[in-house]
């Protein structure tokens, strides 16, 4: 046997439960999977994590990328004009403009992941504050010196140190925006951030009822002398605050309407900056581009990544409303690959055939979405005492399992292990040929993120395989579920 040194430890995690397997083609919702008696068809409910709302290999976009890749386009052609990466921006604007009623033009700011785009807009908004906290230490540098000197002292030592406080970012409980230095300071799970909390600013995890407070607890005034009075001056101590229109490994949680205003008028008061991370949400799957359109949050900025690559390019964009953009970042910040040719000639043809049609793909995924939230709120129905939810939007839904891990058996174990979601997925990649995972940080919680062409007898299949766990769960069968 060949060694292995390609993360080896994960496979062999993956073995225990039975997902090693090897995929060797995909096309639409449909995987092939290598075994000893040949390649097995896989539904694929999984999508790449949201990276696949028009499938695997969708036909038009092969075509575009043979075009791409025979017409020998420059992936590497830094420092240069891009007029496609223009092209692609113009259009992503011109869907953000009729999603949300809007004029203003956003800036874009090209990446090649989703966690990538999450740290440049954790580097711009902090840009962006540092700037704020120089000009108004200025401000009271100046007013200090011509004031009356009992009170500049006073102001003095009241602001030490003051000025020199880390930022604070602001999320949500159950949030996720990746695994980087920078962006896992922002995830919630505490397995993914601990262990490397020194490495960056800290984040502070609000509940969703509690938004006003949360960012009224984070309020540090200094002195300043106006007029010949001390007055408070607000220093800008919160560089943004960071939300995601439905929380994918959280375990597909839909933010609700209220709280997304509540975020706006706070970020309006305090003049800081809201970050929608549409990394796992937008493009299409929720049956509209920008998943946040739906509760009428329109961020300062946005994160685009995974579907916009349409399966095929590894891209991701950062929008800043041109209100709060700073061009000196551009100077700042760079990526050898962001912005190449291919994936901006990629994402521009994803966005032309989600907006075919009068946006006939937004209003499939809708149909496709309510009829597998249907068929997934009849099994919830038949076992109500094994499924506790069914929510999401669009195609991008969740299946909460009960808590099982006050059980015995082996079920019961995995369950304490966080992995009672991983056991069952294998139990449906085996049995059922059906392809599903667990929400990262909420793992009792299985994800479908299908595209918007996923067919009934897909979904059929899913069922069935669904309603074969529920039995089991619900019988304490565990030589059913767990691998031989």
């Amino acid at each position: 046997m060949a060694l292995e040194l390609a993360e080896a430890h994960l496979r062999g995690l993956l073995a225990q439960v039975g997902l090693d397997a090897e995929y060797v083609r995909g096309e639409g919702d449909t995987l092939w999977w290598r075994t000893p008696s040949g390649d097995v068809p896989v539904v694929d409910f999984v999508g790449g994590y949201g990276s696949l709302v028009l499938g695997h290999n969708h036909p038009a976009l092969v075509e575009r990328a043979r075009e791409l890749l025979d017409q020998r386009v420059p992936v590497h052609a830094q420092f240069s004009y891009h007029p496609y990466a223009n092209d692609l921006a113009a259009a992503l604007n011109r869907v953000l403009w009729r999603e949300f009623g809007t004029d203003e033009p956003y800036s874009a700011i090209f990446a090649n992941t989703g966690a990538e785009a999450v740290e440049v807009a954790l580097k711009h908004a902090e840009m962006d504050r540092v700037g704020k906290l120089a000009r108004l230490r200025a401000e009271i540098d100046e007013h200090l010196a011509s004031a009356d000197p009992e009170l500049a002292a006073r102001a003095r030592a009241h602001n030490e140190g003051r000025f020199d406080l880390p930022p604070v970012f602001l999320t949500l409980e159950g949030s996720f925006h990746g695994k980087l230095a920078g962006s896992v300071q922002l995830t919630h799970n505490a397995g993914y951030r601990l262990p490397f909390r020194g490495l960056a600013a800290q984040a502070r995890f609000v509940p969703p009822a509690e938004v006003t407070k949360a960012v009224e607890a984070e309020r540090v005034t200094v002195l300043d002398v106006v007029d010949g009075e001390l007055v408070e001056r607000d220093l800008p101590v919160v560089a943004a605050f960071f939300v995601e229109p439905v929380q994918g490994e959280g375990g597909i949680r839909v933010l609700e309407a209220d709280v997304a205003a509540e975020i706006r008028a706070a970020a309006d008061a305090a003049g800081f900056p809201v970050v929608v991370d549409e990394v796992q949400s937008g493009v299409g799957r929720t049956g509209a581009f920008y998943a946040a359109s739906h509760v009428g949050l329109l961020g300062d900025y946005i994160v685009l990544a995974k579907a916009i690559g349409g399966g095929l390019a590894k891209s991701s964009v950062l929008l800043v409303r041109r209100s709060r953009y700073l061009p000196e970042f551009e100077l700042l910040h760079s990526s050898t690959f962001a912005k190449d040719a291919f994936s901006c000639h990629i994402g521009a043809k994803v966005v032309e055939l989600l907006e075919a049609d009068g946006g006939a793909a937004y209003r499939r995924a809708a149909e496709r979405g309510e009829a597998l939230a249907a068929a997934l709120r009849a099994v919830r129905d038949e076992f109500p005492t094994v499924v506790a939810d069914v929510r999401g939007r669009g195609l991008m839904l969740g299946l909460e399992f009960h808590d099982r891990t006050g059980g015995e058996g082996g079920v019961a174990e995995y369950a304490r292990m966080g992995l009672l979601g991983y056991v069952l997925a294998g139990y449906l990649l085996r049995e059922h040929h059906v392809r599903v995972f667990p929400t990262a940080s909420a793992t009792h919680t299985l994800r479908f993120e299908p595209s918007i062409e996923i067919s009934d007898e897909h979904i059929d299949q899913l069922v069935t395989g669904l309603r074969a766990v529920c039995a089991a769960l619900r019988d304490q069968d565990d030589s059913a579920l767990l691998p031989g």
